[in-house]
């Protein structure tokens, strides 16, 4: 009979040796890019759309963060691989709301630099009423 300590010690090496279930290529083939979207388009319209080719898990809009507004493209995220396959047949090329889009299967997103903050310091290109750089101004 096994101690308490070593059911532990095997529940943990068990936990830590045990792969993901679903790899990244499995969990990214079910997720869609779907680029070309009409302002107009609504999260619920896109996963209606999408619902023709299987069942939809997810679908997302993406908006700007100061305006509210959509930035055109989002992502839709079947429930097998192979409604995913199907759904990308179905739309990519075709048109929705008036715009063709463009539909392909997602990739993780890229590392990109800190994007500057306007709202701290740096002014950079200031502007200058009158004159050229000599400083001729109107007086």
């Amino acid at each position: 009979m096994q101690s308490r300590s070593q059911n532990l010690e095997i529940a943990v090496e068990k936990l830590l040796c045990k792969r993901p279930t679903n790899s990244y290529k499995e969990i990214m083939a079910k997720k869609l890019y779907v680029g070309g979207l009409s302002y107009d388009t609504t999260e619920d319209s896109l996963k209606d759309a999408f619902a023709k080719a299987g069942t939809v898990e997810s679908a997302v809009i993406i908006t700007d963060k100061m305006s509210g507004r959509s930035k055109g493209f989002g992502f839709v995220e079947m429930s097998s691989d192979e409604e995913a396959q199907k759904a990308m047949e179905m739309w990519n090329g075709k048109e929705l709301d008036g715009r063709t889009l463009t539909v392909n299967e997602a990739r993780p997103m890229e590392e990109r630099p800190p994007r500057r903050d306007f709202n701290r310091g740096g002014g950079g290109g200031g502007r200058s009423f009158g004159g050229d750089s000599r400083g001729g101004g109107r007086w």
